[in-house]
């Protein structure tokens, strides 16, 4: 098996010295943006802003899996990405991946976009209650996350870091990332008011949320409302439950 392989955007053509070379550009920047498990830095090159994530390395079981039977999560990155935008769905612009074997199996990965020039995410509207137009943008997130589910999205991360938000004149540009862990199917009733459980809102933006997921959806606002707090509250308590089993301070 070759050492490593690489699937470039179209698009982009003249950027493929640069994928083959990404693990030496990785490791000589340092402009950091996000490290937990994977790990997201901005590099600039050929007069673009780009977002290069680089994603842990599997455990052997893992590798094995990805090699022969699962696509690797740069892999399903590039996927998804090309297909939310074949949707009409606002994602980073993908530029693509590359993956690098040892042993026949393998080990690192790296996912490349270009840089999404937010102004904010949807986590500072949640947490600020003064924050500007805090009500409009929940509203047209409302309607947004309908746009996703209506065209079969599941984003199994919808999470407050995971919702870039830019202001366009008098509305808002939405863009969804981290989006390797995302269904593409039908949605049940359920799954959709599931969904915005992860957000960790507040009750009172919940319910803005859900009225306008509702009137866009058709649905019965009140049930709505009622099972989409019901879930969220039933999320805050796993979870909170969880951090107080480690003796971490829990937030309601």
């Amino acid at each position: 098996m070759n050492n490593s392989k690489l699937v470039l955007n179209s698009e982009f053509g003249n950027f493929e010295t640069f994928l083959m070379n990404i693990k030496d550009y990785f490791n000589q920047n340092s402009n950091t943006i996000h490290k937990a498990r994977n790990e997201l830095k901005v590099i600039d090159y050929e007069g673009l802003s780009l977002v290069v994530k680089s994603f842990k390395i599997p455990h052997i079981i893992n590798r094995f899996v990805y090699t022969h039977y699962k696509p690797s999560k740069a892999k399903k990155s590039y996927d998804n990405a090309i297909k939310l935008i074949t949707l009409g769905i606002n994602t980073p612009t993908p530029l693509g991946y590359i993956e690098f074997f040892e042993n026949g199996l393998i080990k690192e990965s790296f996912f490349v976009s270009i840089k999404f020039e937010y102004d904010f995410t949807i986590r500072e509207p949640l947490l600020d209650i003064g924050f500007d137009n805090k009500e409009e943008i929940l509203k047209e997130f409302g309607e947004f996350t309908f746009d996703l589910h209506n065209n079969g999205i599941l984003h199994n991360d919808y999470s407050p870091g995971n919702i870039l938000i830019k202001k366009s004149f008098n509305s808002y540009i939405f863009s969804i990332v981290d989006i390797n862990r995302m269904e593409f199917k039908e949605l049940y009733y359920d799954e959709r008011l599931k969904n915005f459980a992860k957000l960790w809102a507040s009750d009172d933006d919940l319910i803005t949320i859900v009225q306008s997921y509702a009137a866009s959806a058709g649905m019965n606002e009140k049930r709505a409302i009622e099972d989409a707090l019901k879930y969220s509250h039933a999320h805050k308590a796993r979870i909170n439950f969880k951090k107080r089993l480690k003796g971490i301070k829990v937030v309601d």
